[in-house]
């Protein structure tokens, strides 16, 4: 007989007490083992459970939920039994976390190297002169740059990305027997995310540690996890092996799941999944999935589904599921819009040069050298109609050209222009309406972007307003066309945000960016905190958007897939520097330079079998070289002192294709054939 499981849930149900005083189920009747040395992935829609499941494995319950049944026990301690003193010595120590938002995590007037020591001092039995070292050690580990001066900077002085490392470090602190990890990577680029994962999986391997992993992207689950329980409305609805589940699930939700994944192979947009999940305590009396399956018949909508066992050893709650292999495991949708029109470029950049740090009075006096530009050189046209996606790691200057466009931050040189020739003037306070009006940003969070005292009118209201000078029936005629075009209805006209989950915020961030009939349309990772069945009906949504109103999209995203579904042109930028820069299909079926050739190696797929291709000692920089080219230090195809001295002059290929690199043309030729592995 084996060990007994480090995390073993048994018939947990938790619920909240609704308006009426009905008892509304979260979690039903859920069980879970976690083994030492397993990885277990969880799945599903934002709402289905996933991370209130995660979180009850630490004993805890958000505000407002609590306990209806079933037990929790860690290592054998009744978790929901636990004194203070008790849950204190667990978690963080034997049991450590990784959130999904680091940013809300880390304390923000404490220095990164203040908050790595505190967890050592509460969590490991090394001596206080070793913690230095140790959180050095730490920070190397999970391939932060530089770790001496992350260690001294605050958290708003971080990117999303190097927060997110930096909370995994602090997690690892402790020398843990199991991880939570709550979408730890979602704000990741590929490359890190894919050595992060590595990391874990290896950490888990050598320390015997137990994992519970909850992610929507299922490629990160097959690279992590043993085990998949996918779910749905608060219950477990399909469970087994990982090679299992991802290949040949056996449940309709999971293969619809599957089928809104963009793929890189696919030059269409995913299938989103039909309908939307219930609402907790949603009255029902059979499957959950019923209203959304297409296998789905009277027998399940009479009675609860029991999980059945099913082919390869995997359970499903499925009364067809020997039919569900009938069903299509991916698909084909909408194929992308393209609108480019003849004439002038929509929008033109010219030697594009942002850098955040300015010169003190100090540095003036002595002459210092100047900061070295956060983004430099960017020129490029876009045409009217088109989308050009902006893709590169963390800090590779993406989002601060987009804020630099918009307005938000004052270009160090270079010039930014509507139309080809008109110039904007750098900062939006100096902007016409007429300007502001046509240039519009939706931002990655619409949580940090929507204010949360206004109700969804009142958000709509003020661009229609202040753009067009809307009142009275026509404004409210105006507002309910925007959210039947968004596919919300008018009856969410009177919400809050925070009545809205986190797609229908996307929508109303959409809606309320297209109320000012704009030209262009900036999109900043707006999709990346989406599970995947809300990406694919986001993605489709600004796929119709674009069609209605020929707009231009300047689209930001970690995701390579999802430009690749989506955009015309893509850039390929590192540390604010063009790498190369033409049409999609050229990009990413023969890419042109080593770095883009890196990143569409280490893009994950939903197949444990199809491992990423990664450099090897691959080390992120903090800033970019002096001189030369900025890629230099992590090329694996280095010629020596032309990259160390020499920036690399744009190189033009077919159809308006650029590439920065010292290669000659040839051995690109040679070197860049699809399929073929960085070293």
């Amino acid at each position: 007989m084996g060990a007994s499981p480090l995390i073993q849930i048994k018939g947990l149900s938790v619920g909240f007490t609704g308006l009426s005083g009905r008892t509304l189920p979260v979690l039903h009747d859920v069980d879970l083992s976690v083994a030492r040395g397993q990885s277990v992935g969880l799945v599903g829609e934002s709402g289905s459970g996933k991370s209130t499941l995660a979180l009850a494995a630490m004993g805890y319950l958000k505000s407002g939920l609590r306990l209806l049944n079933g037990t929790v026990r860690f290592d054998g301690h009744d978790m929901f039994d636990q004194r203070r003193t008790g849950l204190e010595a667990i978690r963080g120590g034997q049991l450590g976390l990784v959130p999904q938002n680091a940013g809300q995590s880390l304390t923000p007037t404490i220095r990164i190297g203040k908050q790595m020591a505190e967890a050592l001092r509460l969590h490991s039995p090394l001596p206080r002169a070793d913690h230095r070292a140790r959180a050095l050690e730490l920070l190397e580990q999970v391939r932060l740059p530089d770790p001496e001066a992350i260690y001294r900077r605050y958290a708003h002085e971080l990117s999303g990305g190097q927060q997110q490392r930096v909370a995994i470090a602090m997690a690892l602190a402790g020398d843990p027997d199991a991880l939570l990890l709550d979408e730890p990577t979602t704000g990741l680029d590929v490359t890190t995310q894919a050595h992060i994962l590595d990391l874990l999986r290896d950490l888990a391997q050598a320390r015997h540690m137990a994992m519970l992993y909850v992610s929507h992207d299922l490629g990160v689950i097959a690279r992590t996890c043993d085990r998949v329980m996918v779910m749905y409305a608060g219950e477990v609805v399909l469970e087994g092996g990982t090679r299992d589940v991802l290949r040949a699930p056996v449940h309709p939700y999971a293969r619809g799941l599957l089928a809104s994944i963009p793929k890189l192979a696919d030059t269409h947009l995913p299938v989103a999944l039909e309908g939307r999940p219930p609402a907790p305590g949603e009255g029902r009396t059979g499957c959950a999935f019923a209203p959304r399956c297409a296998l789905a018949s009277d027998e399940c909508r009479a009675a609860p589904v029991a999980m059945q066992t099913a082919a390869r050893g995997m359970q499903a709650r499925c009364l067809h599921h020997e039919r569900v292999a009938a069903l299509p495991l991916g698909g084909t949708g909408a194929a992308p819009v393209h609108t480019v029109r003849d004439g002038p470029p929509a929008l033109a950049l010219e030697d594009l040069a942002v850098c955040y740090a300015r010169p003190g009075f100090w540095d003036k006096l002595t002459g210092a050298a100047p900061p070295v530009a956060t983004v430099q050189g960017i020129t490029t046209q876009i045409a009217r109609g088109e989308t050009l996606g902006l893709v590169g790691e963390s800090g590779s200057g993406k989002s601060t050209i987009l804020k630099a466009i918009a307005g938000l931050l004052a270009p160090l040189a270079g010039t930014i222009a509507l139309d080809g020739n008109t110039p904007l003037p750098p900062l939006v306070a100096a902007r016409r309406p007429a300007q502001l009006r046509r240039v519009q940003l939706i931002f990655q969070n619409p949580d940090d972007s929507l204010n949360p005292r206004h109700s969804v009118a009142q958000i709509l209201a003020q661009p229609l307003k202040l753009y067009h000078g809307l009142g009275g029936p026509a404004l409210r005629a105006r507002q309910e066309a925007l959210l039947e075009q968004v596919r919300l209805g008018a009856h969410y006209l009177d919400r809050l945000p925070r009545q809205l989950s986190g797609g229908e915020k996307q929508r109303v961030a959409i809606a309320r960016a297209f109320a000012a009939d704009p030209d262009i349309v900036l999109c900043d990772e707006v999709t990346s905190a989406l599970d995947v069945s809300v990406q694919a009906a986001v993605l489709e949504l600004l796929n119709d958007l674009k069609a209605a109103a020929a707009a231009t999209y300047v689209f930001v995203s970690h995701d390579l897939a999802v430009v690749h579904a989506l955009a015309d042109r893509v850039a390929v930028l590192y540390q604010g520097r063009l790498c190369e820069i033409g049409p999609t299909a050229a990009v990413y079926g023969r890419p042109s330079h080593p770095y883009t050739e890196v990143l569409l190696g280490a893009v994950l797929e939903p197949d444990p079998d199809a491992a990423p291709r990664l450099l090897t000692n691959d080390a992120a920089d903090l800033a970019p070289p002096a001189t030369g080219c900025p890629f230099q230090r992590r090329c694996p195809r280095h010629m020596g002192a032309v990259c160390d001295t020499e920036v690399p002059p744009p190189r033009s290929g077919p159809d308006g294709h650029v590439i920065y690199c010292h290669l000659p043309a040839e051995a690109l030729e040679a070197d860049m054939a699809p399929g073929g592995t960085a070293s």
